[in-house]
């Protein structure tokens, strides 16, 4: 690793530190998730889901950079303090254990980048499709 990487890694890091502009400091909310950044709270469905710290601080940092692909690297030195060298499956272990949480949903909301990393995906509704382009009426 050379030291150009090494500041281009924390650089990186250091970007996901401040929530991105127009983002709640408080909350996300949609149709199935709300998670709560002061309470660290995560409700499904109006269910309440119980998180270990460790999984709220990755479920929250997705979330606050929704749309944003989140290197790997990227989250094992935010959530964990681990470096480039450290070779580690926690981050899949705590994704997949973070999607089977959500549910039906754990997919739609967390996306995996191969080769890159992850991001959050805000739900979003099915919207009928056609393959000649014409647009589809919906009852």
């Amino acid at each position: 690793m050379t030291l150009g990487s090494v500041n281009e890694t924390w650089g990186v890091a250091m970007h996901y530190v401040e929530l991105q502009p127009g983002k709640s400091p408080d909350s996300y909310r949609d149709k199935h998730v709300e998670l709560d950044f002061r309470g660290a709270a995560l409700s499904v469905d109006a269910r309440p889901v119980k998180l270990t710290r460790k999984e709220y601080e990755l479920f929250a940092l997705l979330a606050q950079n929704a749309g944003e692909i989140i290197p790997r690297e990227v989250l094992l030195l935010r959530i964990w303090g681990y470096g480039q060298e450290i070779r580690t499956r926690t981050l899949d272990v705590h994704i997949r254990r973070l999607r089977k949480k959500l549910g039906e949903y754990g997919d739609r909301y967390i996306e995996t980048i191969f080769g890159v990393g992850y991001r959050f995906q805000p739900y979003r509704e099915a919207r009928p499709f056609s393959l000649y382009g014409d647009a589809v009426a919906v009852a």
